[in-house]
């Protein structure tokens, strides 16, 4: 038996002895041997022969016989054929001047029934058929099996008028291979659209960075952890963006390009709504932290219109960065969607945060104190407001897209989207993103803010994540790298294990702040500039070995949809626990409010103040800022961060070791086809 198709099964069923005096002669001269060939395979049959050989002779003319079945009466094939064989070939009409070597086989009659061919097809060895004029009477018999699933199909395909089984098997997809190239070995065209990407994930990440990062610290001073949870909700459209991508991906103009169409009204939309925010921006926040955060719902309200803008662009981007960059350069898409979302998030959520904290300014720009920052939150949108008009302008009329044929309409693109979530690996790596990042949730969402709380600053604050930032910039870039060295999710499992260590090591940094100092001393900012650094890096690293992961296993064909079904639960895994983990961090702090020790002196110091005179639990901020305007001393007996942290680390090992490695290496096993709503009989990739 082969061992594949491509290699010859010998099965010699028909060969004459040679003698030296004998000379073959074609069809065209037969003299009287011609109805004994006739007659010849009815006496074989009737005899139940099988005709062996026991020489060969000259260059080999082949018949080759193919069958879809694995019959024990394969030997039966060419004998049961009847008179129509032996007046093709013409080798069967003058073979029987002399009698040929013949072994008798019993064979039952419903044995011989059964082996009836399928198909015969001659091999000449050259084109067309046409012999190369070195022709002897060696036959050989070749076995072929087609991979069918079951008979039924087998006969179908068979009966069709276009069958045969000389074609060669429709070519299979394959995974394609890691390439490890460098960004300057790419070629002139990738690097151009590598640079696109780049620029529009920035600008993506520019009101990202304020909705997920500035603007929850400036409320700080106003809102409690709880408060803060309900601002969070305004990310959630960036983690269900998957219920509208079809609309995404099915409904374009085909003038305008099937990306661009999209991405030009959606960038445009979104740079007049931060023109209008940022002209608008501090009256709302002074509506928000009214009545002690009351309009925290209406704040949030805005925030979540520009965030729903921005994920609308990320799936029209994500679909066009599966087209613009080759397959073997495609982990690229990854790269520059790492490196510009973290420059545009970072420029917004760093930059930005240190150059309007007053201290920061006082500090390093100016030699008289004032009190606000280089730039304002509203000077800071209406610029970008500004900047996202002229670069998609620039974008619609300087690009061309390619032209797409899809024709796909909306419910079928929500029929494939189902049809995705049907995959059972689809479901398994959907599990492993929705519950992976819940051992580090409290660090990415609270750490920060208890730095504030303890008194390290914003100046301070905004320093360190300054520092962060080029080192964010540039071990993104070497992080997908890794993932095409390593496999993605190898390196996304040793990020893991990393990022579990750094909410140890963020803990433990927050637990060594020394109380009653004036400002932070040196030993401690080193401490939380490397516990930062670290931290943002493990995340870095997960990010881009997910969305490399993603970018390989995604179908093209639906390529926005797949990519971001499969975006938009890793992004859900991180944002839906926030909200609750906030709302823990309130439930569990335990704090006690003490009132002043000297009433009258309080009120003879402060005469428009109501002074505390019980104490109360200021657990929440609200509650705290009412005991400090009373003279009162809020003082924190059990701090919900640490009990928090503790929780979640430890249900992120568990779920690590008993479930998210051992699937997520399995995955990473997987060939292409797997990933595929339809793979084609007898692939074979991998």
């Amino acid at each position: 038996m082969p061992d594949n198709l491509g290699e010859p099964l010998p099965h010699p069923i028909l060969h004459n002895r040679s003698f030296q005096d004998e000379t073959i002669l074609p069809s065209s001269h037969k003299k009287n041997t011609t109805g004994i060939a006739q007659n010849f395979p009815a006496y074989i049959e009737e005899s139940n022969l099988e005709l062996k050989p026991i020489a060969s002779h000259g260059s080999a003319l082949q018949t080759k016989i193919e069958e879809g079945s694995e019959s024990d009466e394969d030997q039966d094939i060419l004998l049961s054929s009847g008179k129509q064989s032996a007046q093709r070939d013409p080798l069967l009409s003058d073979t029987n001047t002399h009698s040929p070597h013949m072994k008798r086989v019993t064979r039952s009659t419903a044995s011989r029934s059964n082996s009836r061919p399928k198909d015969i097809s001659l091999s000449t060895g050259e084109a067309n058929g046409h012999a190369n004029g070195d022709m002897n009477t060696s036959v050989e018999m070749r076995r072929k099996r087609l991979s069918v699933d079951s008979p039924t199909q087998t006969a179908m395909l068979m009966d069709r008028d276009s069958f045969s089984l000389d074609d060669q098997p429709p070519p299979t997809p394959r995974t394609p291979g890691q390439v490890n190239t460098s960004f300057s070995d790419l070629p002139r065209q990738d690097k151009r659209n590598f640079l696109l990407l780049v620029l529009l994930y920035f600008l993506q990440g520019i009101p990202m960075g304020l909705a997920m990062g500035s603007v929850p610290f400036l409320l700080k001073k106003y809102f409690s952890y709880g408060q803060i949870g309900i601002f969070s909700l305004a990310s959630y459209p960036y983690s269900l963006k998957l219920l509208w991508s079809p609309i995404v991906d099915a409904i374009w103009s085909k003038r305008f390009g099937r990306r661009k169409s999209w991405i030009t009204p959606i960038q445009t939309i979104s740079g007049f709504a931060m023109i209008y925010l940022g002209g608008r921006i501090d009256e709302l926040m002074e509506k928000a932290s009214a009545n002690d955060g009351a309009g925290v719902w209406g704040f949030t309200g805005w925030w979540f219109l520009l965030v729903l803008l921005c994920a609308t662009q990320d799936i029209a981007v994500d679909g066009w960065a599966i087209s613009l960059l080759s397959i073997q350069n495609i982990s690229y898409a990854s790269t520059a969607q790492t490196v510009g979302l973290t420059a545009g998030s970072f420029l917004s959520h760093t930059v930005f945060l240190a150059f309007q904290a007053p201290d920061f300014a006082n500090r390093w720009f100016r030699t008289k104190e004032i009190d606000e920052g280089v730039v304002t939150l509203g000077g800071y949108m209406t610029f970008w407001g500004w900047a996202y008009l002229i670069v998609t302008f620039a974008m619609a009329v300087l690009k061309k897209e390619q032209r797409d044929k899809t024709t796909e309409t909306i419910m079928d693109v929500y029929k494939s989207m189902w049809e995705i979530l049907k995959l059972p690996n689809i479901l398994t790596i959907i599990i492993i993103h929705l519950i992976s990042k819940i051992g580090f949730v409290t660090n990415d969402a609270v750490t920060n803010l208890k730095l504030l709380d303890k008194g390290f600053g914003e100046a301070n604050l905004a320093l360190v994540i300054l520092i962060d930032f080029p080192f964010e910039i540039s071990l993104g870039y070497y992080a997908g790298k890794w993932s095409t060295e390593y496999t993605p999710l190898r390196v996304w499992c040793w990020a893991f294990v990393a990022r579990l260590a750094a909410a140890v090591f963020a803990q433990g940094t927050i637990m060594l702040y020394p109380d009653g100092a004036d400002g932070p001393p040196t030993w401690f900012m080193l401490t939380v500039i490397i516990e930062h650094v670290y931290s943002t890096f493990m995340n870095t690293v997960m990010f881009v070995a997910a969305s490399a992961f993603h970018a390989r296993i995604a179908d093209p064909a639906i390529g926005g949809t797949y990519m971001t079904l499969l975006a938009t639960v890793s992004n859900l895994g991180g944002t839906f626990p926030r909200f609750f983990i906030l709302k823990l961090v309130d439930f569990f702090t335990v704090a006690n409010c003490t009132p002043p020790t000297d009433l009258t002196a309080f009120k003879a110091s402060h005469p428009d103040a109501v002074p505390i005179t019980s104490p109360f639990n200021c657990a929440i901020e609200a509650d705290k800022q009412h005991c400090i305007k009373g003279g009162g001393t809020c003082a924190v007996q059990r701090d919900g961060y640490y009990w928090t942290n503790v929780i979640c680390v430890i249900l992120g090992a568990l779920t690590f070791w008993m479930y998210i490695q051992k699937n997520a290496m399995r995955l990473q096993r997987l060939p292409l086809r797997a990933w595929r709503l339809t793979s084609s009989e007898g692939q074979g990739g991998s």
